[in-house]
C-alpha cells in the first residue's frame, strides 16, 4: 500500500525574513502550496526555490485566505503552517510516522506550539503548549474562527502529538505592538458591525483581569522580563479592543 501524500500550505505577504526556514523544515513534503498576497519583497523568489505552486491572490482576511489554500491541496493529508512557523525535527519524524501508519479513525493531528520571543522560548503565560490543529485529512476540515484569530476545525476525531511546531512570533516589541494595533482594529470593527455595545466596565476591568490571568494564574512571571512584557502588552491589547469599539460608536453617533 502506497504511503499517503502530504501537502503543505502557507499563506504569505512580505515574509522574506521567515519563509526560507519555514519551507526548509517541510521541503520533504510531496507538495508545497504558497498563497501570496502580492508581496513586494523577495518572498515569491524564495518560495520558488522550494515549489512552483505559488498562487497570487488579493488578501480577503486570514480565514478566507487559509481556506482557499486548503482547497488547493491535492495530498491525502494537509499540513497548514504560518510563514513564521516551522516543524521541529521531532515533529517531522512524528508526522512522517503518523502518515505512514495512520489510523482510519483519525482525521486530524494537534501540535503543541512553542514561541520564541525576546531572546528565549516562552513556556508560560498561556503561550505554551498553545495546542493547534494543523495536520488534517483532505476533505475532513475547514478554516473557521473570527479574523484575525483563525482556527482549523474538524468534526472528526483528533490525536495530540508530542513534538512542537516552532513559532518565531515577533521580531521585537515594536513588531508586537504593531500587530496588537492591527488586530485590535480588526476585532473592534467586527464587534461594531455585529452591534456589540461598548461597556465601560469591560474597558476598566478586562485589561487588568487579563494581566493577572497571564502573569500570575498562568505563571507568566516564570518567563522573566519577557513574561512581564507579554502580560502587559496582552492587557493593552484587551484595552485597545474596547477603546476602539468606543471610538467607532462615538464616530457613528457624531455622523448620525
Amino acid at each position: 500500500m502506497a504511503t499517503p501524500k502530504l501537502s503543505v500550505t502557507v499563506i504569505t505577504f512580505n515574509e522574506e525574513e521567515n519563509i526560507r526556514d519555514c519551507l526548509a523544515s517541510v521541503k520533504w513534503a510531496d507538495e508545497i502550496i504558497i498563497v501570496d498576497s502580492f508581496s513586494t519583497d523577495n518572498t515569491p523568489t524564495i518560495c520558488k526555490e522550494y515549489t512552483d505552486k505559488i498562487i497570487q491572490r488579493e488578501w480577503p482576511g486570514h480565514v478566507k485566505q487559509k481556506q482557499f489554500a486548503l482547497q488547493q491541496a491535492s495530498g491525502d493529508w494537509i499540513l497548514s503552517l504560518d510563514a513564521d512557523e516551522r516543524l521541529s525535527e521531532g515533529a517531522t519524524r512524528e508526522v512522517k510516522a503518523e502518515i505512514k501508519n495512520h489510523k482510519a479513525s483519525v482525521d486530524g493531528y494537534i501540535f503543541p506550539r512553542r514561541s520564541y520571543y525576546l531572546g528565549r522560548w516562552i513556556n508560560h503565560g498561556g503561550w505554551y503548549p498553545d495546542r493547534k490543529l494543523r495536520l488534517v485529512r483532505k476533505g475532513a476540515a475547514y478554516w473557521g474562527g473570527v479574523n484575525p484569530h483563525d482556527k482549523l476545525i474538524t468534526k472528526g476525531s483528533t490525536k495530540c502529538l508530542q513534538n512542537d511546531i516552532l513559532h518565531y512570533v515577533y521580531r521585537d516589541i515594536s513588531h508586537q505592538l504593531e500587530t496588537v494595533d492591527n488586530f485590535s482594529r480588526i476585532v473592534a470593527n467586527i464587534w461594531h458591525k455585529e452591534g456589540k455595545r461598548f461597556s465601560l466596565f469591560s474597558l476598566l476591568i478586562r485589561p487588568t483581569a487579563s494581566f493577572f490571568r497571564t502573569y500570575f494564574w498562568k505563571l507568566g512571571f516564570l518567563d522573566g522580563m519577557p513574561g512581564f512584557i507579554i502580560s502587559v502588552i496582552t492587557s493593552y491589547y484587551v484595552f485597545l479592543k474596547y477603546a476602539k469599539l468606543w471610538e467607532l460608536r462615538k464616530n457613528q453617533q457624531t455622523t448620525a
